[in-house]
């Protein structure tokens, strides 16, 4: 079996925060489970270059957008690889690979008769990089940048995304797990239904970005430049066997402000240019910090290497899918962190392990017990909860285990156990308590990778080295 999961290529008008670690450590989550199960994957995000708000940020820094591209992608690259992410490929979209992808798109489209000239005239929000309706604007300005949109008049070339409602539509009833979760669906199938236009997919203004095939004064519109990064990393034209390997990805992982663009704009460029859609799209929601939405007018940005640095990366992980049930809106606060830190990690998981492996030590139970490291060592509750993209309860069924797990020591007593000269039942009770704890090791393993291989080697050698040791606060 195969597992192709994306992240969505993140614009470098800024440093990575806490909103894109959020998704990208989602999708190393279910890569890492995936390998676990023996599935060949491939785990892909990266860099969307050629947004003109990526030019605005070089020019208010007197830089080359080029230079700039560069130097920033070099930073999210970096970002990604400090908080030790497993992605298989990180993609540029200024790559070369990608404008071959893009050209070859671009005419099976056109091929297609799904191509025409006209005009446009509309509100465009370069935050959002998207054309804009009326109906979108709260006091006429675009709601999640809070600017008013820029008014543009110019002729481009147009998509024929109308061509495709009925095709769409019908897809998406046909396959009620295509978009999750199902509030999404909702959402999208009511926009196709009713709203979906034609869409303009270039720009005449533009000096940057990937040039219209056969028209240098256009420029492609990013978006339907962007998603094709997609198929490009799996060899789009120029590597058949890779593609037919990997294509249709099983998973984006996408933020639901993008959601049109991934269930409606991409599917529909798929039916277009004769390529197999990809069989999930999944939208988590947005999370404020400590109440308030993140804004660095109010300074409430928070940085993920500075809280992986402070508290370790694998507790970062944890938090994010123990405190916010995957898929919802939810806040982010380092306070909660640092309770769940002290209370779930140090004292019942850290604390758990730390007395049994004592315990295993002073009374002679000599090794682990004889699990291998596979499917078999995880519950079918985790493995359902997983397969579902259903991350926090995976984590939830883990945490399960170590509470029965201290419930057990409480309640059989190992201490009285040896006191009383009750070696069979004291071995007994001690291996069922490795074995839970094993169990554990291998349902945290792809959400706290460092943490896990820890356990597993303090069970073959049965020490009792802390878990979690004291850490800075920030």
């Amino acid at each position: 079996m195969k597992f192709y999961v994306t992240t969505p290529i993140y614009y470098v008008n800024d440093k990575p925060h806490i909103g894109h670690a959020y998704t990208t450590i989602a999708a190393d989550v279910l890569a890492r489970y995936h390998r676990l199960k023996g599935d060949e994957v491939f785990f892909l995000t990266g860099t969307d270059e050629n947004a003109q708000k990526n030019v605005q940020a070089a020019e208010k820094l007197n830089k080359d957008t080029q230079t700039y591209v560069d130097e920033m992608s070099f930073l999210w690259q970096k970002t990604w690889n400090d908080l030790g992410l497993s992605h298989d490929d990180f993609i540029r979209t200024t790559e070369e690979r990608h404008l071959v992808a893009v050209k070859k798109f671009w005419e099976a489209v056109q091929a297609k008769g799904d191509i025409y000239e006209g005009e446009y005239e509309g509100w465009y929000c370069v935050g959002c990089e998207s054309f804009k309706t009326e109906s979108d604007l709260v006091n006429e300005e675009c709601p999640s940048h809070k600017k008013k949109p820029e008014w543009l008049k110019e002729k481009n070339y147009f998509f024929r995304l109308t061509n495709y409602r009925d095709q769409l539509l019908a897809h998406i009833d046909a396959h009620p797990d295509f978009i999750q979760p199902v509030a999404r669906r909702n959402e999208v199938r009511s926009y196709v239904e009713k709203f979906m236009t034609d869409v303009s997919i270039s720009r005449s203004s533009l000096k940057w970005g990937i040039q219209v095939p056969g028209d240098e004064d256009q420029r492609i519109y990013v978006w339907f430049d962007a998603l094709i990064n997609y198929l490009t990393a799996v060899g789009y034209g120029v590597d058949e066997v890779m593609f037919k390997k990997f294509w249709p990805a099983d998973l984006h992982l996408v933020g639901k402000d993008i959601i049109k663009f991934h269930c409606a704009l991409w599917p529909a460029m798929l039916f277009s240019a004769g390529v197999a859609l990809p069989h999930h799209v999944f939208a988590h929601g947005f999370f404020t910090i400590d109440g308030e939405k993140m804004s660095k007018t109010i300074g409430n940005v928070i940085d993920p290497i500075a809280v992986a640095q402070n508290f370790g990366a694998d507790v970062l992980r944890y938090f994010l899918f123990r405190e916010i049930t995957f898929g919802e809106d939810g806040d982010f606060s380092i306070a909660r962190l640092e309770q769940r830190y002290d209370g779930e990690l140090a004292s019942e998981l850290g604390n758990l392990v730390q007395r049994v492996l004592i315990m295993a030590q002073k009374y002679g139970v000599a090794s682990a017990p004889k699990i291998e490291l596979s499917i078999d060592g995880w519950t079918k509750d985790y493995t359902s909860a997983m397969n579902e993209f259903r991350l926090h309860d995976g984590l939830q069924e883990a945490g399960r285990i170590v509470r029965e797990a201290n419930q057990l020591i409480d309640k059989q007593a190992p201490w009285k156990l040896a006191k009383d000269g009750k070696r069979e039942e004291l071995e007994q009770v001690l291996n069922e308590l490795l074995t839970m704890i094993h169990a554990v090791a291998c349902m945290l393993e792809p959400f706290m990778p460092t943490t896990s291989e820890r356990i597993f080697s303090q069970l073959k050698i049965m020490t009792a080295e802390p878990l979690f040791p004291r850490r800075n606060v920030i």
